[in-house]
């Protein structure tokens, strides 16, 4: 059986932190933390389960993600955000590529909770993931914050049954904060970039974001929370767009 090093980074986590280390005792050889100086209870919490931390700066978070995966004692790496967990079909999964990796990497689907409600439409499921990986064929690369675990070209990407829980926002103030964090980042790469966008079609991004969400990704099937989320969505859209101009 291959050992299996399940990596998290985190930074104030002690709403999440224990229901994601908790299930991960069943399938991780090893659990690391890499924690930027949370000031809360998350490293009382980490102890308390008897994982091993580490402290380290946060630069971003491929910065940070592929760090942590470099840190680990195993190739096979299962890498989770603190308020994600696995299901126990998705345990099982994980468990049988253990004893047999065919592939070099794996992904699988996440299902998102919304304020309480688990949300399976707006785009946000299946939301497939790769996140078991044999580290030395992968790497973690995107735009921040929108960070994705990249296998090497031309390598093969298994899936795994089960469901990876997301437990993403417990309150709309929540999410608003999250649009704020998220869309600063998102805006200071594109300005970084060099990226400019005209009056027209940065509102026309605006409405596109909430006809997708809503309509053609059926959040309307949601019922009034797939209506919020759409709406946010648009928002966050509009946050991201509107900091991008003010830097004109």
């Amino acid at each position: 059986m291959e050992p299996l090093s399940a990596v998290i980074i985190t930074f104030n986590e002690e709403r999440n932190i224990g229901r994601c280390l908790d299930s991960l005792m069943d399938v991780a050889d090893e659990i690391l933390v890499v924690d930027s100086f949370s000031s809360d209870r998350t490293i009382e919490i980490c102890n308390s389960r008897g994982v091993r931390v580490i402290q380290n700066p946060f630069e971003g978070h491929i910065q940070q993600k592929n760090f942590a995966m470099q840190q680990a004692r195993n190739d096979l790496i299962l890498s989770l955000d603190a308020d994600e967990a696995l299901t126990d079909l998705l345990k099982e999964s994980i468990l049988r590529i253990k004893n047999n990796p065919t592939e070099k990497g794996y992904r699988f689907n996440r299902l998102t909770n919304y304020c309480g409600k688990w949300v399976r439409h707006c785009g946000w499921y299946p939301d497939s993931k790769v996140r078991l990986v044999n580290r030395n064929f992968a790497k973690w690369g995107g735009v921040n914050p929108h960070d994705k675990l990249e296998l090497n070209n031309g390598l093969n990407v298994g899936f795994l049954k089960g469901d990876l829980l997301h437990y993403s926002y417990y309150t709309k103030e929540d999410h608003l904060k999250q649009i704020e964090y998220f869309g600063r980042i998102a805006a200071d790469e594109l300005i970084n970039k060099g990226y400019r966008i005209s009056f027209i079609l940065f509102y026309l991004k605006v409405i596109a974001q909430f006809f997708k969400s809503y309509f053609f990704k059926l959040g309307c099937l949601d019922g009034i929370t797939g209506l919020k989320i759409s709406y946010r969505s648009a928002f966050a859209t509009y946050r991201k767009y509107k900091i991008v101009r003010q830097a004109k």
